[in-house]
């Protein structure tokens, strides 16, 4: 099969790697060494379509997920303008002052993507992030591109209007390089406005 694809020019398409998501908890020991902390929120998102199996699926995440009768608010499912659904996660990661518990939003949000990969919803999955808050304000998710198995910070300017703070994404790229794997193609960086959790 290798032999017919060098042939070819055809490649077979890089399986996305969901184990990579493993890695965001080391990243953030670095975020935080440099000021961000995690925000306790993390979100994949997807195309669910419509009907019995998208309503199905979604009861499934939450069954999984909402383990505590009392904070019913846990898990959240958006729309956004563009028909791509949000499911948001929230943790609480501790004080401030705090080891943040990130592994185990990691090992939810994983849950998650397996969940929906199994369901038959992997060709509708684009991404997963985990947002991030600096001591000045500033707001960046990191994000993992679903069919790249890759990670971009995205980074939009407080204030509202649609502008990112371009020079912040590059320090985080920087400081996450070598604990997760980065997209190196910019044009993938995805503007996520309004996304959950930066908003």
């Amino acid at each position: 099969m290798k032999f017919w694809s060098a042939l070819t020019g055809r490649s077979q398409p890089r399986r996305p790697d969901l184990d990579a998501l493993f890695a965001v908890p080391s990243a953030s020991i670095g975020l935080e060494a440099a000021g961000f902390r995690p925000a306790g929120v993390g979100t994949v998102c997807f195309r669910a379509g419509s009907g019995a199996a998208a309503a199905q699926v979604e009861d499934e995440i939450r069954r999984m997920l909402d383990d505590d009768p009392d904070v019913p608010d846990d898990v959240v499912f958006t729309t956004d303008d563009f028909g791509y659904t949000w499911l948001v996660v929230r943790r609480d990661l501790g004080s401030a002052d705090g080891p943040a518990d990130v592994a185990g939003l990691v090992t939810e949000l994983h849950a998650v993507n397996t969940t929906l990969e199994k369901a038959g919803f992997d060709t509708g999955l684009l991404c997963t992030m985990l947002p991030f808050t600096g001591v000045g304000g500033e707001r960046f998710g990191l994000v993992y591109l679903y069919k790249q198995g890759t990670f971009y910070p995205f980074a939009p300017r407080p204030g509202g209007g649609q502008t990112r703070d371009t020079l912040l994404e590059l320090r985080v790229r920087d400081l996450v390089a070598g604990e997760v794997p980065v997209e190196p193609d910019q044009q993938r960086w995805l503007a996520l406005w309004d996304a959950p959790g930066l908003t």
